[in-house]
């Protein structure tokens, strides 16, 4: 039993833990859990803990249902939503396969093997994502069908005794009471819609912090009598929530992506990452788009990136460069904005960083870089500078990914697979779902 095990061990018996949460996710990144009891920890982090994972989606097939959980007692904390009475903590799990070997089917086996290979390139990975959401009096919807938010503020607004202000204060105190450092944190542009931004971390702690930061940002919600919601487009007329995420390589305690003295202090490593991930970008965009209502938030008008384009502080472009501090090398790094808030951290962020090290394996060449606002071109503007779009439709990313062996590479068969099989099945009840743009427009007058 290493150290990390035995203070995990200690610190149940000292703080009294009642109830081990193990946490897991299935392919598109919906957290599950299972509660363990004290006792039986020490065991599961020897054998595992036995669960049917063809129950799980994506993660098994009936006739290969059993699975193990395997705590990583590196992710232990306590929750301080359940208070202090018979208190709670969880642990993020590997799935294993009942011979003790990494499920090919747990997406978070994906993130650990994509960043195995960037460390054969000698690089680590750190990434920082802006997360959006919205905060709405409830689930339940108006008279005309819509959510309806808790306020009508916009960007950076202070609203002055605002639902929102306290929640924020509330949700960034209780991240950092389960271990997640916030930079900052604000209004965004859309009523009730909000921003918290993590701390940098290497790209499998974020992941695991995005993964509690949903949970706790609907669990002050429901402490707040509100609701939260990631999802991509709640508001036709409003903007949607993404989840921004900067990325860096690090060679050692050296910043890979600078380099002084050339464009925008970029090195060649960066420019080859940043054209690995516009190349592959439409391959992926079924991952970092993953519902129906993703698209919405992509092609509503003016507020996504929708086209292959990179620029240096240019919010309208899909790979933006900051340059915050230019003089600093260690804060170099590239800000991908396709990505949307409701997106599988784990998968979404093994195809961004295995689409990134393509670029770099194979030499790729960067385009120019997008000087004007991409979303005011005309789309013969666009063709002509090479800004390609993205997919417009789940089923046209689902079309794209099909035929992509980078990504396939990347997730391994059944991952893949099984992703794909989710997707088809979305947009096949969706196509058949009668909505009511369509009863408003056309029953009245067909």
């Amino acid at each position: 039993m290493d150290r990390q095990q035995e203070f995990v061990l200690r610190t149940i018996e000292e703080r009294d833990v009642r109830f081990v949460r193990l946490w897991f996710t299935d392919v598109v990144g919906s957290l599950k859990s299972v509660a363990l009891a004290p006792a039986e920890v020490e065991g599961a982090f020897e054998e595992g803990l036995g669960f049917d994972g063809s129950s799980i989606e994506g993660l098994s097939r009936i006739y290969e249902s059993d699975m193990l959980l395997q705590p990583d007692p590196s992710t232990f904390q306590i929750l301080p939503w359940r208070g202090q009475v018979e208190p709670t903590s969880r642990m993020f799990c590997d799935i294993l396969t009942p011979d003790g070997t990494p499920s090919p089917a747990d997406s978070r086996q994906v993130l650990k093997r994509q960043l195995a290979a960037a460390a054969d390139m000698g690089f680590t990975c750190y990434t920082h994502p802006e997360v959006e959401f919205y905060l709405l009096e409830s689930e339940d919807l108006d008279s005309s069908g819509h959510p309806v938010p808790v306020d009508q503020g916009g960007y950076f607004d202070h609203v002055t005794g605002g639902v929102a202000q306290d929640f924020r204060r509330k949700a960034v105190t209780m991240l950092e009471a389960v271990g997640i450092s916030v930079e900052f944190s604000h209004h965004e542009n859309g009523p009730g819609q909000n921003e918290i931004d993590l701390r940098y971390a290497d790209a499998l702690q974020t992941a695991d912090n995005i993964m509690t930061f949903r949970t706790v940002i609907k669990e002050v919600a429901l402490q707040q009598g509100i609701y939260a919601t990631f999802m991509p487009k709640p508001f036709s007329e409003h903007a949607g929530s993404g989840m921004h995420t900067h990325f860096s390589l690090f060679e050692g305690d050296t910043n890979a992506f600078f380099e002084a003295g050339h464009e925008y202090q970029l090195s060649q490593t960066a420019r080859q990452f940043i054209a690995g991930i516009l190349h592959h970008a439409p391959e992926f965009t079924a991952i970092t788009n993953q519902f129906v209502n993703s698209y919405k938030r992509l092609w509503g008008g003016g507020e996504a990136p929708s086209h292959l384009s990179w620029g240096h502080n240019n919010r309208s472009a899909l790979v933006r460069v900051p340059l915050y501090k230019p003089n600093k090398g260690q804060s170099a790094r590239i800000e991908y904005r396709g990505i949307d808030s409701a997106a599988n951290p784990y998968l979404a962020y093994s195809v961004l960083l295995g689409a990134g090290l393509k670029g770099i394996q194979e030499g790729y060449e960067l385009p120019e870089a997008a000087e004007d606002d991409v979303w005011s071109l005309s789309n013969a503007e666009r063709r002509a500078l090479g800004h390609n779009p993205l997919p417009g439709s789940l089923h046209d990313a689902i079309r794209v990914m099909e035929d992509s062996e980078l990504v396939a590479g990347i997730l391994g068969e059944q991952v893949f697979d099984s992703f794909l099989r989710n997707k088809r099945d979305e947009w096949s009840a969706y196509r058949q779902n009668v909505s009511p743009f369509e009863i408003n427009r056309y029953l009245g007058i067909l």
